[in-house]
């Protein structure tokens, strides 16, 4: 019998805004709702970024504890995972970081390893996206050390198979607590993981011992297909505007709710149960209970 399975909600992220649907949430008010509209719905965890108030990325403290006040004063018991991420929109890492000692998440992101992210317009005959998301050793470090100090679980963002050998580097020195949480993030065009069923396969092979694992697939094509993949192989799914904007094909999403519900009636249709927020907590052996 495979455990419940841990439904993740990313709202916002930091890239793409109401440009590419007008559902998706970017101010405080707008996330908190979409917060607790999800934790309704059946997520577990959500994860948060924040923006500034032109719809900007931004890793403001005071933004993010408006956010989380706003949760935690609903009642809500949904476990809160803080993005350390933004470094593609150019926030800096003692910025992006601090959120971890300032409001000692349950979970916060880390993406463990830089990427190249890429498309070309073939016919522009120009890149249509061209970044690097850099990161060091030394970087790296920092990360492993604040949250382990505050005793926050790091979820591990693993874009592509060599960011095995970081983390292994990364646990082998003490820096990472147990159980890691990995997340593999396929589907993105450029150096990361191709959003396949044999990809994710050789990901999952090889797992660290005792590791717990999400999939993460970004756009819409591959996103509920891979979904059902990661589930059938006992993982726990995200999904979440961040990551896909439509409901099916042609059809963008109401809200990033909607795409919680659609995400639970595929796990039950594949037989597995949702896992409540007190599940989750206990499977992750999370140090910072809801207030």
């Amino acid at each position: 019998m495979m455990d419940e399975v841990i439904i993740t909600a990313a709202l916002t992220g930091a890239q793409q805004g109401k440009e590419a649907n007008p559902n998706l949430p970017e101010q405080p008010d707008e996330i908190i709702q979409q917060a607790l509209d999800c934790w309704r719905a059946g997520a577990a965890i959500v994860h948060l970024h924040a923006r500034n108030e032109r719809g900007r990325a931004t890793s403001d403290v005071r933004v993010f504890r408006k956010i989380v006040n706003g949760i935690r004063a609903a009642s809500s018991d949904v476990v809160i995972n803080l993005t350390t991420g933004g470094a593609i929109a150019g926030l800096p890492l003692a910025e992006r970081i601090a959120v971890v000692p300032e409001l000692k998440p349950e979970i916060a992101s880390f993406s463990v390893g830089a990427a190249m992210v890429g498309r070309y317009d073939a016919a522009k005959q120009a890149w249509a996206r061209d970044f690097t998301m850099p990161i060091s050793y030394a970087e790296m470090e920092i990360i492993a050390r604040t949250m382990l100090e505050n005793n926050v679980r790091p979820e591990l963002e693993v874009y592509d198979a060599s960011m095995l050998n970081n983390i292994a580097m990364l646990r082998a020195q003490g820096w990472l607590s147990e159980p890691l949480w990995l997340n593999f993030v396929m589907g993105i065009h450029g150096q990361v993981t191709a959003a396949t069923p044999k990809n994710l396969m050789h990901l999952v092979d090889q797992l660290p011992p005792n590791a717990l694992w999400l999939a993460s697939v970004i756009g819409g094509r591959a996103h509920w297909q891979m979904a059902a993949v990661a589930m059938a192989l006992g993982g726990h799914v995200r999904t979440g505007l961040e990551d896909n904007v439509y409901l099916e094909r042609g059809v963008l999403a109401h809200s990033n709710a909607q795409l919680v519900e659609k995400m639970a009636r595929l796990a039950r249709d594949l037989g597995r149960e949702i896992a409540t927020p007190a599940e989750t907590r206990a499977r992750l052996k999370l140090a910072h209970a809801a207030a």
